[in-house]
């Protein structure tokens, strides 16, 4: 009798918790430790050196050599900016005899304004930015650039990561009059967006935008997979379906709202334009009426004639903005995800596991939610925030994040590799103040990331053939757009003007013709804008350019934590055959002759400083002038942008 009224007492306590001690006890769920730096011999300047040499001693393994300083500046340089460093820059620093002349080169460079562009592209891959809306329309956002250079500023000014959060999260609800902060919080609207035609489902439409807003939260910010349970309770880390929705009731009011820039008056003239080419287009369409065959396409023709005279959109900042009136809809859980099949009202909360039991929802009258949650995400004490940040950060230097699932911190993702330096570098970093930029300072400083890549041990190979243990550096390709931009600085075309709407440039007209409006692909007039970095170029999630797609660039539909380098047989043809290999072999060629026509010696020289980021070893140089004497000099230049010695960081 006791025991049934044991286990009576037991199940009615489970029910009214909200989670059980198991489901708290997942390691990303838990209080950061403060754990110590492990002793080694010889003592570790660096503490990251100290936990990468104590989990290699116990392996019986130690780190690899120091990189030579020619391979090391073009490592951080990449690392860094996205960029190789000049001949100028590398004779520079070989050298520079100082003690700390290493320490000088990454202070140059993560003041450079080039910083912010490569480290941004990694953000805006990783909350899936995009100019357009895709799917089968996708219409053209024509004010969504300012969210990239917003993000680009902000990693240049070193914005502190909880301001930067809480900026996209609710920069709207702060200061709804500051124009920063209106484009930040155009977060919320990155998402892909489904519009048709004639039989628009508001509700479900509505829906998909709701669920892209709360998934990219728990991807980008929280690590955590939260969307798996949208449908039903997550089927492997703690987190309920109502609490799902209770993320989702922070962004129940948010609509879109464009900020316009311009007067009323010129609002009111663009207006007028505009709707004087739709009654004329609506007037042709009548006419089209069962026209057939060549009248057909006269008429086709003519409509898109008039429609070319619209007028452009007129400058505004892509925004939102949140709306109680009659549009406003409280969030209900939905029976398997329905729209159709509502049930429980919610209200906005944070996520359970990681609150108390019994923890209130904020309830219907909270007028800022997204604020609100934004002050959950960035409180020093979460435990997901500053790991999955730093996490981040490591992952863009190594190769492989600590958590080698950056976008999933549950129990389906991998454990830490080393959870101590985990915890260790989350501390420094909300310590000193949430800031980028001491962080990759302190990595970039160790000897782990100065180690070099080209060491070959057997043991460590047998024991770590992934190299987690980081027993030596992590050779890697370079990533599409530094493969583009590498080109363009080692023919001397790269335009470093910064800012703006993203540029198109030329491609096949068989991929413009399969858009579903062949002419929204509108190729810049001015030929400089075509050498602009790759982070400028327009941003269409259905016209991919070819030569970013081959090398994994991300497909601006899902989050992307992490770029792939896979190799295939369609990049050996892009590197051979593609429009931009052959421009830039053309244009390196013309260089090379610029610097000496005649003298091949000098040309391999200089091609190799440019393009690899080194002088050529004997046997390299014997190879290439053995070239130069049967081929033209353009095939030579195109061969130096398809050897590995270009294409991949050591």
């Amino acid at each position: 009798m006791k025991l049934s009224l044991t286990l009576a007492v037991c199940a009615i306590v489970a029910l009214a918790a909200d989670y059980t001690a198991g489901e708290r006890r997942h390691w990303a769920f838990q209080k950061r430790s403060v754990p110590a730096i492990p002793a080694v011999e010889p003592a570790a300047a660096n503490p990251i050196d100290a936990f990468i040499r104590a989990r290699l001693a116990k392996e019986g393994l130690q780190l690899a050599a120091p990189a030579d300083k020619v391979r090391l500046i073009r490592r951080v340089t990449f690392d860094l900016t996205g960029l190789p460093p000049t001949p100028q820059e590398v004779d520079a620093f070989v050298n520079d005899k100082a003690p700390n002349a290493y320490e000088k080169l990454v202070d140059r460079l993560l003041a450079s304004p080039r910083y912010g562009e490569r480290w941004a592209q990694h953000w805006l891959d990783l909350v899936r930015f995009a100019e357009t809306d895709g799917f089968e329309y996708d219409t053209h956002r024509p004010d969504a650039w300012r969210y990239r250079d917003y993000v680009i500023k902000s990693f240049n000014e070193d914005k502190p990561y909880t301001q930067f959060l809480t900026e996209q999260l609710a920069g709207d609800e702060i200061d709804p009059a500051n124009h920063e902060l209106a484009v930040a919080s155009g977060f919320n609207r990155l998402g892909a967006l489904r519009k048709n035609a004639g039989n628009q489902e508001v509700a479900s439409s509505r829906n998909e935008v709701l669920t892209e807003m709360t998934n990219i939260v728990g991807s980008a910010m929280l690590g955590v997979t939260v969307g798996c349970a949208r449908c039903h309770d997550h089927k492997f880390d703690p987190i309920r379906q109502k609490d799902y929705y209770r993320m989702q009731a922070h962004f129940a009011a948010v609509q879109e709202r464009e900020v316009p820039l311009t007067s009323e008056a010129e609002r009111s003239a663009w207006k007028a334009q505009k709707d004087a080419v739709d009654a004329e287009v609506k007037e042709l369409k009548k006419q089209m009426k069962g026209l057939q065959g060549e009248d057909l396409s006269r008429m086709q023709a003519k409509v898109k004639s008039v429609e070319a005279k619209a007028p452009a959109p007129l400058p505004a900042l892509f925004s939102v903005r949140n709306d109680y009136g009659e549009n406003f809809k409280p969030v209900h859980v939905l029976h398997r995800g329905e729209y159709t099949k509502p049930g429980e009202e919610v209200h906005p909360r944070s996520l359970g596991v990681l609150l108390p039991d019994g923890a209130p929802e904020l309830g219907p009258e909270v007028k800022n939610p997204r604020t609100e949650l934004a002050k959950w995400i960035t409180t020093d004490d979460n435990p997901l925030t500053a790991r999955v940040a730093v996490n981040r950060i490591w992952l863009h230097h190594f190769g492989r994040g600590l958590v080698a699932t950056p976008n999933d911190f549950g129990r389906m993702g991998q454990r830490p590799s080393h959870p101590e330096l985990l915890d260790y570098l989350a501390n420094q970093f909300v310590e000193g103040g949430w800031k980028w930029k001491p962080l990759h300072r302190m990595i970039l400083l160790s000897d782990t990331y100065r180690q070099s890549s080209l060491l070959e041990v057997a043991a460590a190979k047998e024991k770590d053939p992934d190299n987690k243990l980081l027993w030596r550096y992590p050779k890697r390709r370079l990533e599409a757009e530094e493969i583009r931009d590498a080109m363009l600085s080692a023919t001397g075309r790269l335009n470093l003007k910064t800012g703006g709407p993203g540029v198109m440039i030329p491609v096949q007209q068989e991929l413009i013709q399969l858009m579903y409006k062949p002419e929204q692909w509108v190729v810049a007039a001015d030929q400089k804008e075509h050498d602009r970095r790759s982070v400028y170029l327009i941003a269409k999630r259905n016209l991919r350019l070819p030569f970013m797609e081959v090398f994994d660039s991300s497909d601006m539909l899902i989050s992307c934590p992490r770029r792939e380098a896979s190799t295939h047989a369609p990049q050996a043809l892009e590197l051979l055959n593609g429009r931009i290999a052959n421009e830039m072999a053309d244009a390196l060629a013309a260089r090379l002759t610029e610097f000496s026509a005649k003298d091949h010696a000098k040309q391999v020289d200089f091609a190799w400083r440019w393009v690899a980021g080194r002088a050529p070893t004997a046997e390299e140089r014997k190879l290439s002038m053995e070239f130069l004497a049967s081929q033209p000099l353009r095939e030579y230049a195109l061969a130096m942008f398809n050897l590995n010695a270009f294409l991949y960081v050591e």
